[in-house]
C-alpha cells in the first residue's frame, strides 16, 4: 500500500523547488497537508509552513499530519504589514477631517452614547437611521471584542472590518470629552480624545489606523488636541504633526 494513502506524490513543482533551493530550503521534503506521513513522523518536531502565492495549497514538512488540503482564496489580494505601514505614510489624516466632523464638547457619559454622538457628526448617517444603526452595531461589536482604546486618554473607535457599501471614501470624526469617560483602558486613564474611523476598503482601514497609532504617540500632539479652542485649530495641529512625521 502506498504511504500517501492512494494519492499521487505531492512533491513541489520544479519552479517551487528551485525557489526553495535559492532560499536555502531543501528541494525535496514538502508534502501536501493530508498525506499519511505516519512513517515519517519524528517525535518532538513541530510542523513548518512556507508562504505560497494566493490560490496555492498549504504545504508542510514531514512530521505534520492533517486531514485536508488547505487552499488560500484568490479573491482577496494579499497584503503585508510592511505594505500597510508603507501605505500609512501616504494617508493624510487632516484631509479626511473637516470642521463639520469635529466635536470639541462631547456630552455623553458612557461609551455607547459617545459612539452614537460621534456617528451623529456624519451627515449621511445622521440622516439615514438604517445606515446609522448598521454602523453603530459594527462599532459596538468591535468594542465588545476588544477595547479600541490605545491608552493615554485616546480611543480609535472603528468597526472590526471595512464598512463596505456604507461609504465610498474614508471618513474620520474627532471628538473631545471635557472630563473623559471610562473606556476599558489598560492604563486606567479616562478616554478624552476620540477618533472614529469609517473606511470602505481593508487597505484604507488598516493604513489609517497605522497612521493614527504613529502620530498619537506624540504627547505634544495629544496635549495640543486637548487644548485646541476651535475645530480649525485641531486641523492645524494635526496637519503640522503630519508634516513633521
Amino acid at each position: 500500500m502506498r504511504r500517501d494513502g492512494g494519492r499521487k506524490d505531492a512533491q513541489m513543482p520544479r519552479d517551487q523547488e528551485d525557489a526553495a533551493e535559492q532560499a536555502g530550503r531543501p528541494r525535496r521534503g514538502f508534502r501536501r497537508c493530508g498525506a499519511d506521513l505516519s512513517q515519517e513522523r519524528r517525535p518532538g518536531r513541530a510542523a513548518h509552513f512556507s508562504v505560497l502565492p494566493s490560490g496555492g495549497p498549504l504545504r508542510c514538512r514531514p512530521g505534520f499530519r492533517a486531514r485536508k488540503n488547505i487552499y488560500f482564496h484568490r479573491r482577496t489580494p494579499p497584503f503585508t504589514v510592511s505594505g500597510v505601514m508603507k501605505n500609512s505614510h501616504a494617508v493624510v489624516l487632516s484631509e479626511l477631517l473637516s470642521p463639520a466632523t469635529i466635536n470639541l464638547d462631547l456630552q455623553s457619559t458612557d461609551r455607547n452614547a459617545v459612539l452614537a454622538e460621534l456617528v451623529n457628526q456624519i451627515p449621511q448617517f445622521a440622516q439615514n437611521p438604517e445606515a446609522r444603526q448598521t454602523l453603530l452595531n459594527a462599532l459596538y461589536e468591535r468594542e465588545q471584542l476588544h477595547s479600541t482604546s490605545i491608552g493615554d486618554g485616546v480611543a480609535l473607535p472603528h468597526a472590526r472590518n471595512a464598512i463596505v457599501g456604507l461609504v465610498d471614501q474614508p471618513i474620520i470624526v474627532f471628538g473631545r470629552h471635557p472630563q473623559g469617560i471610562a473606556y476599558d483602558t489598560l492604563d486606567h486613564q479616562p478616554a478624552r480624545l476620540f477618533f472614529l474611523l469609517v473606511a470602505p476598503t481593508v487597505t484604507q482601514h488598516l493604513a489609517i489606523l497605522a497612521r493614527f497609532n504613529r502620530l498619537l504617540r506624540d504627547p505634544q500632539l495629544r496635549q495640543a488636541l486637548l487644548t485646541a479652542a476651535t475645530p480649525e485649530e485641531v486641523l492645524s495641529r494635526i496637519r503640522e504633526s503630519e508634516t513633521e512625521r
